[in-house]
């Protein structure tokens, strides 16, 4: 087959990758495409009847029919049973749907030869991912996972995509219980590993941060002599668990000995930053525009993976340069009246946020600072402590304002940064994101930086958008 050609997938072999049974059909019949969602569902589409919290997809197997799907994958026998439509379509009895299309995903990603790159960390996973992919795409073909379908359901639903004949396919990885990371590997099968950090996220569902470490640390499963991981050389917690990694290990680091380290830093404030980026090809200097050292680590470990595929240093350090930040990652968007905006709304935690707040801090050419700052989630039994580390963090950045959303620990992030120093009048509170962008509205003054952070579940792109549109 040409390199580049499509991979050309039938019903039979599907039936036979999935190890189902085709029901009906015709076991030659071409498969182009796959869907879950009978909202986005094109005709043609095989669809999957995917059982979910929320929905089951064997409800909408009819809808899927009706709408041109060229048939349909599911686990319950009535549903296979109960369809007379003519012609008859391609039907899949399988044990399980989810796992079902696990098992294709990984048939695909063998059959592709396609090298694999996987992400997994508590912070930096989506910007690595984005970063390394970009980095790579000056030589090769490269597909990624986009936006946030990095659990069970969307890696091998991206990991399909592999039919479309990449060289490289540069995964995230997330988790938020023990055991995910290990079925994703298991999935994605991938060349190089990359491991950003452990931080607090999630901590609701484990016991410690220890606890975090040895999930993350499922990125070691099914690796062989010959399979390559980046490691953060600056988190103590990967570095204690390097030695149980059997194949080669790579490691990377801002301001300290690694592998790919990031020396003679400059912070340039909401610029980004410059250093001198040493590996064992070289030297080079590098800008981003990417803010503060979390960020500077992102790139250095995208770096790390680029150099095992042989791009130049040269080359990577334009590529660096000419990269901004994904959507609500960390943007920074120059508004009317000399307002200044860091869109940083995606999603938060404790280490994230004191990163964001330091490139805050160190923002010289600011009127005022301005923060608001949306509780953070899944933080279980440590959330109100953790807000309050996050208050103080706040405080010592030398905040002109801060407003909060949400609920007692995002008050409590409040309090503490009261009780650390910051004015009682310069700090306010509010339940939600649609009432702190009133807020917030009024409270900003031409010349002002105003950091917006919060978890997804806050919202606080609504925010976002309100200072948007008063200051368009």
């Amino acid at each position: 087959m040409a390199a580049g050609e499509g991979m050309t997938l039938t019903a039979g072999e599907i039936a036979s990758a999935m190890e189902g049974r085709l029901v009906s059909g015709a076991a030659d019949g071409r498969i182009d495409a796959f869907s879950i969602d009978t909202r986005t569902l094109a005709a043609g589409d095989l669809f999957l009847a995917i059982r979910g919290t929320r929905f089951d997809g064997h409800a909408f197997v009819r809808a899927a029919l009706a709408k041109g799907a060229s048939g349909a994958v599911v686990a319950d026998p009535a549903a296979a049973g109960e369809l007379d439509l003519a012609p008859a379509p391609v039907l899949i009895l399988v044990d399980e749907t989810t796992l079902a299309l696990q098992r294709l995903a990984r048939y695909v990603r063998r059959a592709s030869g396609a090298s694999v790159v996987a992400i997994t960390g508590s912070a930096g996973k989506t910007t690595t991912k984005e970063l390394t992919a970009q980095l790579l795409a000056m030589r090769y073909r490269v597909m990624r996972n986009p936006g946030n379908l990095n659990n069970h359901i969307g890696l091998p639903l991206s990991l399909l995509e592999l039919r479309h004949r990449p060289e490289v396919a540069v995964m995230e990885l997330g988790m938020s219980a023990a055991g995910e990371v290990r079925t994703l590997v298991g999935i994605a099968e991938p060349d190089v590993r990359v491991w950003t950090n452990v931080a607090p996220v999630h901590v609701e569902f484990f016991e410690s941060l220890d606890a975090v470490a040895e999930a993350k640390a499922e990125i070691f499963d099914g690796a062989t002599t010959e399979t390559t991981l980046v490691a953060n050389a600056a988190d103590p917690r990967i570095v204690a668990r390097l030695d149980r990694f059997p194949g080669r290990v790579v490691t990377f680091a801002v301001a300290q000995e690694a592998d790919v380290v990031a020396g003679d830093v400059r912070d340039l404030g909401l610029e980004g930053s410059e250093a001198r980026v040493r590996t064992p090809a070289g030297s080079v200097q590098i800008r981003t525009r990417l803010l503060g050292r979390g960020n500077l680590a992102n790139v250095v470990a995208a770096m790390a993976v680029a150099l095992q595929f042989g791009l130049p240093l040269d080359r990577l350090a334009r590529g660096v340069e000419g990269f901004g930040p994904p959507a609500h990652r960390g943007e920074v968007l120059r508004l009317s009246r000399g307002v200044t905006l860091v869109d940083d709304s995606y999603n938060s935690n404790p280490t994230a946020l004191e990163r964001a707040l330091e490139v805050v801090r160190a923002e010289t050419r600011a009127g005022r600072r301005v923060a608001v700052l949306g509780e953070m989630l899944e933080l279980g039994r440590a959330a109100v402590g953790l807000h309050r580390q996050c208050g103080r963090a706040a405080a010592a950045a030398g905040l002109d304002a801060l407003v909060t959303i949400g609920g007692d620990p995002a008050r409590a992030l409040g309090e503490a940064a009261v009780a650390a120093g910051l004015s009682a009048s310069a700090v306010a509170h509010c339940a939600d994101s649609l009432e702190a962008g009133d807020l917030v509205a009024q409270l900003v003054r031409p010349g002002d930086v105003v950091l917006v952070k919060g978890s997804r579940g806050v919202r606080t792109d609504r925010v976002v958008e309100r200072l948007k549109a008063e200051f368009a």
